[in-house]
């Protein structure tokens, strides 16, 4: 059966519909979130290791670093094992590592504690990427009612605290020393399958607050991210050459993306997110510096998306190559955003970016049944002369001004249907670019 669309697009309201459509659908009620998990496990086989049993103190002033380290040493050479952060305690932790690839699997981190991180300079030497991290695991599992807090205020305080930071020098303590220019991720899990953290919550972290880094497995569910909305950098959860992703029933509230997805990302799946203050759900930025991206096979679906700059948005610099491609936007409404769908094949985050003929190919994009709110503009497509857009499809979106009223812009965007904003459709594009990624 052929549907056909019909859409119009006026100078301040960009609805696209089927004609043949009846009642939009409504983005589905929120999963419930799974119950958290007891303080400590009732299985009395199940080998657990306390912190509190390797010396950790527990009163948030002592530095329980040891303990923890101590602590995973044992729980690494048991299957099946239980780290236990207990409740009611308040850990000190400077960064570390817990670290695989002779540990054994299925070990379970069970947080029901609070742990919060250095907020005086002497803790992070020159500057770290990350300050807790898991690496080379196997089946590991961060689950509980606890709280990571990376007391990331001292790093954002400070007047060089811009939003890309990138010329900052150090950045003020309470004591007045001097944090390192680079910002730690709060927590991150590298090189790892069959990842899980649910149920805990990330806040106020020095920058990003969750990263998996060339993991394969990964499911994230039930938790909670969240800083102030002016804390710069702050992205939620980066994904980053991972594969195999499932993300849902997740709140996120910070200073930059909700979700980033980056290079060698693909078969990621997330619905039932509520995303904002921040910058929205992003692809990108892809191709900095000529580099190749491929990004492919990207669902996201029946979410909330509020009081954030951007919603949907793919973003890659000039001179990239590579390709993004396989990418659904299904059920979401949208409150109070900027530009709720956006492709930026020029984005730029200085003043200095030079323009450059090759770009990361964007094909095979599709945004179905898009409701609610813009301030700024409804859409901005803004696609490379050499490498433009193909394969947009546009189906039951209703996008209607809050504050501001501006057209939706288009640029070398290639879309099914062609409304004014696009002005050719999807048959007549270019064939795809040579820099395309090999499936």
């Amino acid at each position: 059966m052929i549907i056909f669309l019909v859409c119009t697009a006026s100078w301040d309201h960009l609805i696209c519909a089927n004609a043949r459509s009846s009642k939009q659908k409504k983005p589905a009620k929120k999963s419930p979130q799974p119950p958290p998990p007891a303080s400590s496990p009732s299985n009395s086989s199940i080998a657990t290791f306390n912190v509190l049993n390797y010396g950790a103190q527990g009163n948030g002033i002592a530095d329980d670093t040891n303990a923890f380290a101590a602590a995973w040493t044992d729980a690494c050479k048991v299957q099946g094992s239980v780290m236990l952060v207990p409740s009611g305690s308040v850990f000190f932790v400077k960064p570390i590592s817990f670290s695989g690839p002779n540990c054994q699997s299925n070990i379970v981190f069970q947080l029901d504690g609070k742990i919060i991180a250095p907020t005086d300079s002497g803790a992070w030497g020159s500057g770290l990427l990350q300050w807790i991290q898991f690496t080379k695991l196997k089946s590991i599992t961060i689950r509980g009612k606890g709280i990571i807090d990376g007391q990331g205020s001292v790093w954002w305080n400070s007047k060089h605290s811009t939003e890309y930071l990138a010329a900052e020098t150090d950045a003020d303590t309470e004591s007045g020393g001097r944090m390192p220019s680079t910002r730690p991720t709060a927590l991150r899990f590298y090189g790892s399958s069959d990842v899980t953290v649910t149920g805990i919550t990330i806040q106020n972290s020095q920058q990003t607050h969750l990263k998996f880094d060339s993991c394969t497995g990964v499911q994230v569910s039930g938790i909670s991210i969240s800083s102030p909305a002016d804390s710069p950098n702050t992205d939620g959860i980066h994904l980053q050459n991972s594969q195999n992703v499932v993300i849902h029933a997740v709140s996120l509230a910070c200073g930059d993306d909700c979700i980033s997805i980056q290079t060698g990302c693909s078969n990621v799946n997330i619905y039932d997110i509520t995303c904002g203050p921040g910058h929205g759900i992003s692809i990108g930025g892809l191709g900095p510096d000529g580099t190749k991206a491929c990004v492919s096979n990207i669902n996201v679906r029946d979410s909330t998306i509020h009081n954030t700059s951007t919603g949907l948005r793919i973003k890659t610099w000039q001179g990239g190559s590579g390709s993004v491609k396989g990418v659904t936007f299904t059920n979401i409404e949208v409150s109070g955003v900027g530009t709720p769908l956006m492709i930026d094949q020029f984005y730029c985050n200085s003043n200095k970016c030079a323009n450059k003929t090759s770009a990361v190919a964007i094909s095979d994009i599709s945004y179905q049944s898009i409701k609610g709110t813009y301030t700024s503009r409804p859409a901005y497509f803004a696609c490379s002369d050499s490498t433009p857009c193909v394969g947009i499809k546009l189906s039951n979106v209703d996008l209607t001004p809050s504050l501001r009223r501006n057209d939706p812009f288009c640029w070398e965007a290639f879309a099914t249907p062609a409304i004014n904003c696009f002005t050719r459709t999807s048959s007549e594009a270019p064939n795809a670019s040579a820099s395309s990624c090999s499936t």
